[in-house]
């Protein structure tokens, strides 16, 4: 773990700390109504959902394989496990172990691990784009209204231009999220094809500002360039949305199973799947920096919280759901996982720390061959 993650995990639990003290007398929690959820919440939906997050792996997994068909054919069993002990090693680590899965892949296959870092850029970009259509497309279906209060009610500049055209409310409120992810695929677009390009000017303007953040960002185009140029056809992109749809959409599902499981909750036992998407959002923005052990309470939190501000669900309904949530979609891998890792000989701390350093060997051969 290097030193701006020991800083950051420093400054996340003394946060966590700060919050935990000056709560506690502030904050009323009933642990009995809390067991009383958990004990009353329908496990066979719980199950249904965790059988999705299962089945999202093998996903995940044909994904990977299609990606690497050009280089080589390897079957979608065959990664499975890459895939569940990189995930397990996410969880129990935290992202720091983000490299394990290529590492593994690279290790499994023979192939270079550049080339499975470039395949790894792809599919963050099509989860962020598939999770960015599915929030869109839940916007859409949402009821005027019912959205959550903390979404209808701007601030800055967002909230001065809307005052100055106030028709525009409705147009952004339902295909806001539609045209910026079509703006982001756009971009994506222009970097697959012209990489260099975009990459020259992006840190000439942003350079302007800022002579580091214009090599950062110019980096980051040249990344993202890499990795896209594993996709050689429209038939290598179509197949590849399709599986992050299916994948995001089975990862959908599960989260509203575990919502409906909490029935002793009107708010919960009311919930649609677009609001649910909502939940998975903010779940997946607390995950964004998963820290060891401390990440899980943080999301649990983040999700609760986000419960009780959007839907109104009680401290304790939502503290039992998101707790359910976090075991099943994040750490409902981590048996499989440990399973797996101990028949295949592999030890979750060296193989963290090995990809972590390898990773950083293949990445700057990935930024010398997009410079070219």
């Amino acid at each position: 773990m290097n030193k701006k993650q020991i800083t950051l995990g420093t400054i996340v639990l003394a946060a966590f700390i700060a919050i935990i003290i000056w709560g506690r007398d502030k904050i009323h929690f009933d642990f009995l109504l809390f067991r009383a959820q958990i004990a009353e919440a329908n496990w066979w939906r719980i199950a249904l959902a965790l059988v999705c997050i299962y089945i999202g792996y093998l996903f995940r997994a044909a994904r990977w394989a299609w990606l690497l068909r050009h280089d080589k054919k390897v079957s979608t069993f065959s990664l499975i496990g890459s895939q569940v002990i990189g995930f397990t090693a996410i969880a129990l680590i935290g992202r720091i172990a983000d490299p394990v899965r290529p590492y593994l892949v690279s290790k499994k296959t023979g192939l270079p691990l550049s080339n499975q870092i470039a395949v790894y850029i792809v599919e963050r970009l099509f989860d962020l784009g598939s999770t960015a259509l599915i929030f869109s497309i839940a916007i859409l279906l949402i009821a005027p209204g019912s959205a959550p209060v903390n979404a209808q009610h701007g601030s800055g500049f967002l909230t001065r231009f809307i005052a100055h055209f106030p028709a525009l409310l409705p147009i952004i409120e339902k295909f806001g999220g539609l045209i910026l992810t079509f703006f982001a695929a756009l971009f994506l677009i222009l970097v697959r094809f012209a990489g260099a390009t975009v990459a020259t000017y992006a840190e000439s303007f942003f350079g302007r500002f800022s002579k580091s953040f214009g090599k950062a960002v110019a980096h980051k185009i040249h990344s993202f360039r890499s990795g896209l140029n594993v996709m050689r056809s429209f038939s290598d992109f179509a197949v590849t949305v399709s599986f992050s749809l299916v994948m995001w959409g089975l990862i959908t599902v599960a989260y509203l199973e575990i919502m409906l499981a909490f029935s002793a909750s009107p708010q919960l036992a009311a919930m649609t799947l677009p609001k649910s998407v909502m939940l998975m959002m903010a779940s997946g923005a607390a995950s964004a920096f998963q820290l060891p052990i401390l990440g899980w309470f943080t999301q649990i939190g983040v999700v609760a919280a986000a419960m009780s501000s959007f839907y109104g669900v009680s401290t304790e309904s939502a503290t039992a759901c998101a707790a359910t949530l976090l075991l099943v979609t994040f750490l409902g891998v981590v048996p499989f996982g440990l399973v797996w890792a101990r028949f295949e000989h592999v030890s979750l701390r060296k193989v963290a720390a090995d990809s972590e350093i390898a990773s950083e060997h293949a990445e700057e051969e990935l930024d010398e061959e997009a410079e070219k």
